[in-house]
């Protein structure tokens, strides 16, 4: 089962609020983690790798605290998805060192690299701002709640629940 990690959902979270309230200004790691009801000591560390990746922009100082990096229109969920996890792959014949060594003959390799390049194409074609737009049921529950069915957010339910068959 292909399955996004709990500090990626908690990344998406904490972007999606950034989004919905940029006009407030920067908000701190212990506001952020207040008002979405994430653990502080990991959602430190998911604003740190997402301002490593020039998401985020930390603020020091009196008002400190985190603003996305740009609009929230030009920040995809692949683009958060990579800086939490780092690169996708969908199955271990392509890693960062290159191919397995039975690529050559390898009959699915093609098949499953396309697959994981839909997925990459449809995360890099949802961004923060589609995510922070707000749906009737978004509207009556904290923003750490999960989304409650998959017409809310068919792409990325398809994707977190999707299964590879054996």
């Amino acid at each position: 089962m292909l399955k996004l990690t709990r500090k990626t959902d908690y990344g998406l979270i904490a972007m999606r609020h950034l989004a919905e309230h940029a006009h407030q200004g920067s908000c701190s790691a212990t506001d952020l983690a207040d008002a979405c009801h994430l653990p502080l000591e990991v959602l430190a560390k998911i604003l740190q790798r997402l301002a490593r990746a020039e998401l985020v922009v930390p603020q020091r100082g009196i008002n400190g605290g985190y603003t996305l990096a740009r609009e929230a229109g030009g920040i995809t969920a692949l683009q958060v998805i990579q800086a939490i996890e780092g690169p996708l792959f969908l199955t271990s014949c392509v890693t960062v060192h290159g191919r397995c060594d039975r690529s050559s003959g390898c009959t699915v390799r093609e098949p499953l690299q396309r697959v994981s390049r839909g997925i990459e194409e449809v995360l890099s074609g949802i961004t923060i701002a589609e995510l922070a737009q707000p749906t009737p049921a978004s509207q009556e529950r904290a923003c750490w709640e999960p989304r409650r069915s998959e017409a809310e957010a068919p792409e990325l339910s398809a994707i977190a629940t999707m299964e590879t068959k054996s």
